[in-house]
């Protein structure tokens, strides 16, 4: 893997209720990443660019919801996220991330 391709791989972080009680309780942290990306590539995306050490990454993927805007029906895209469990001691501030 260059080191190119994985800064590419996360997206984004996903700021959610859902994802603020994991990453109090679990030491995660949820990311929106590339729909091809696995697991290896989280990992090393994740210590490269945060420098931190990761455990364990999980993946799921998101189904798009229906839309419906008058009579048409539409539907946003899916797209995967990725639980990254921190080891202990580390953690990622994004106020201080530039």
């Amino acid at each position: 893997m260059n080191e190119e391709h994985l800064t590419k791989v996360i997206l984004a972080p996903v700021v959610s209720e859902k994802s603020t009680l994991v990453g109090e309780k679990h030491n995660q942290v949820v990311f929106k990443v590339l729909p091809n990306a696995d697991k290896r590539e989280v990992k090393r995306a994740v210590e490269l660019l945060f420098d931190v050490k990761v455990n364990k990454v999980h993946t799921a993927l998101v189904k798009g919801k229906r839309k419906r805007s008058g009579r048409y029906i539409g539907r946003r895209s899916d797209w995967k996220k990725a639980y990254v469990v921190l080891q202990a001691g580390y953690e990622i501030d994004f106020v201080s991330v530039e």
